[in-house]
């Protein structure tokens, strides 16, 4: 589900760049609009969270959701991780639409027919309609919070930090940076309170669930921590396979001629040389699973 979400958010990228040189602007016609314009649409909740308003704020985004929301489709399943997901999204949306109206109660807009930007005298409505908001932020913030509440004392290191930080006090301080930039940095075209949003709701749906711990799976610390557990008996139970093969082959070769035991190493060095070409050309993923053993078997002899 990971790797979906990231294929459909870089589509939809693509798709603003291409429609952009004909004169189409997706972001605003899917971005999710002030409730009160023109322009407003509800599927626009969800369309939002896929769109994105340049390179490096999508880079940024996807990066954080492979990082992080890889590991958290593992523990949770891809169902309950793509409802996660959504439900983040939607709810840093509303909480953006909230901050809105209240800013726009606050100006006193709604007793004005036009306004004036940039020595500009707009009308209200194509005002208002200029607000929108587009990115996976709010969702891919939840995903963060997730993580560390399921690994709180998970150690990461953050570039240029030069030392490790626990999971729990690097959400806690993003938190707190979010909400410091949300009332100190007005109008710097970030979406503060979407982020926090997406958190907000995030952690609710995570307490929810903790209540409810039947409710699409299961969910919880000790579920966190046997998720790596599960890891470390796998690999100790490959590792333990491949001693006992390399025994097994080291048994045989005693009864081979020399000749034969050249060939066969000869045989598996190639092997080893073509699966390592393989990875140099596409990548480890594009090794299939008898590959990757093959790998794995012959760096622990």
């Amino acid at each position: 589900m990971t790797k979906n979400l990231l294929i459909i958010n870089v589509l939809a990228y693509l798709a603003i760049e291409v429609f952009k040189q004909r004169g189409i602007d997706l972001s605003s016609m899917m971005g999710l609009h002030f409730f009160l314009a023109s322009d407003f649409h509800v599927w626009q909740f969800l369309t939002y969270m896929f769109l994105h308003g340049g390179f490096t704020h999508i880079l940024f985004n996807m990066f954080a959701l492979w990082m992080f929301g890889s590991v958290i489709e593992r523990v949770w399943g891809p169902r309950k991780f793509l409802f996660y997901y959504i439900v983040c999204g939607l709810g840093a949306g509303i909480v953006q639409e909230i901050v809105q109206y209240v800013s726009y109660v606050a100006q006193g807009l709604e007793a004005y027919e036009y306004v004036a930007v940039n020595g500009m005298r707009l009308p209200m409505d194509q005002y208002i309609n200029m607000w929108t908001t587009i990115g996976a932020s709010g969702a891919v913030y939840g995903i963060l919070l997730a993580f560390g509440m399921i690994f709180p004392n998970e150690r990461i290191f953050i570039f240029p930090i030069p030392v490790p930080i626990k999971a729990k006090w690097l959400i806690i301080g993003y938190f707190a940076l979010e909400l410091f930039a949300a009332v100190n940095s007005a109008g710097d075209g970030v979406a503060h309170m979407a982020h926090i949003g997406g958190m907000v709701f995030g952690y609710l749906l995570i307490r929810h669930w903790r209540k409810q711990p039947d409710t699409m799976g299961g969910f919880g610390r000790s579920y966190g921590q046997e998720f790596f557990e599960r890891l470390k008996r796998q690999y100790e139970d490959r590792k333990r396979d491949s001693r006992m093969k390399a025994h097994r082959t080291e048994t045989e070769a005693r009864w081979e001629t020399d000749e034969e035991y050249n060939r066969r190493q000869r045989e598996e060095q190639e092997e080893i040389d073509a699966i390592l070409d393989k990875i140099r050309k596409s990548g480890y993923d594009s090794l299939t699973k008898e590959e990757k053993q093959k790998l794995f078997n012959k760096s622990h002899r």
